[in-house]
């Protein structure tokens, strides 16, 4: 297997064990990790995040964790734009970069590019919002097939989300989404990547999400949290996003105990994974998928590297 021209991705559920399998993979092929995890580019928040350990870093060379701060704005856009510039500088070391993460909407941009929509002002856009609530989803979505028939065939009835996405870019850019879709190219050619997903059974994810969960708050998760609050990170920031502020923040009010805490995270961490591996049925049909239990014998697969 020649890798030199390769960029490998790996992906899987949270807590499925792509870190380890990727460092591990890089110690073997010399290769330099890149984050594909949009909640592990916060500085701040390391323990919540599950970023990886300090020894990791120390072994593997890692790019794009921990490098922004909770109080910023970071797209799809702008991680795409770091992300090839660290691919370029990793192969001119002759090193292979290797992207590990589970946020499938950065892959899916460095697979197939960005869409490049205008941006639409907020006063169309919460024009629509209104008419979607008014309406309901019914009608709107009967009348977002008249203003844009490609929407038959390629969103469900009742994707709400999707629907007014749809709606308000046929109608401020006179375009489909679907033909912006088609107009956008990837920087790479699909055989430049090897594309892996950890395949993890249902059962034993949530045992290994609880146990994660535990040795978050042992390490400190709730100081963490803590300090997040004191920075007052306005609510539109996607640092909230992060499983375990709010629940914290509960158990901080005295509205729920511990145990209860523990649960909260776990059962929002499981709802999590169960989207990721949704969005993998669903985008990354052609990856390949690994057993947990085969991944060390998959390893032996890739050559060592001189």
């Amino acid at each position: 297997m020649d890798l030199k021209s390769k960029i490998i991705l790996i992906s899987g559920p949270t807590a499925s064990g792509k870190s380890k399998f990727g460092i591990q993979l890089a110690n073997k092929i010399n290769g330099e990790v890149i984050n594909a995890d949009s909640m592990q580019i916060f500085k701040e928040l390391k323990i919540l995040t599950a970023r990886p350990q300090r020894n990791d870093l120390k072994n593997v060379k890692h790019h794009l964790y921990g490098f922004k701060s909770v109080n910023d704005n970071y797209s799809t856009g702008n991680w795409l734009n770091d992300a090839k510039k660290k691919i370029n500088d990793i192969k001119k070391k002759n090193k292979i970069p290797i992207l590990i993460g589970g946020t499938g909407l950065y892959f899916k941009a460095l697979i197939d590019g960005i869409v490049k929509i205008p941006d639409i002002p907020l006063t169309i856009r919460n024009r629509i919002r209104k008419k979607q609530l008014k309406i309901g989803q019914f009608k709107f979505y009967s009348e977002l097939i008249k203003l844009d028939p490609l929407c038959k065939k390629k969103i469900n009835k009742n994707d709400t989300q999707r629907s007014i996405r749809a709606y308000e870019v046929k109608k401020f850019t006179n375009k489909s989404l679907f033909d912006w879709y088609n107009e956008t190219y990837s920087d790479f050619n699909q055989d430049d990547f090897i594309k892996l997903h950890i395949d993890y059974p249902r059962d034993k994810l949530i045992k290994r999400i609880s146990l994660r969960t535990n040795e978050m708050l042992k390490d400190g998760a709730i100081k963490e949290a803590e300090k997040f609050y004191k920075l007052r990170v306005k609510k539109d920031l996607s640092s909230n996003k992060v499983i375990g502020l709010s629940e914290i923040k509960e158990y901080l009010d005295k509205r729920i105990d511990l145990s209860e805490l523990k649960e909260k995270i776990s059962i929002k961490t499981r709802q999590y994974a169960k989207r990721q591996s949704t969005w993998a049925r669903g985008q990354m049909s052609d990856w390949h998928k690994i057993k947990f239990d085969r991944l060390k014998p998959f390893l032996k697969k890739f050559p060592k590297s001189a």
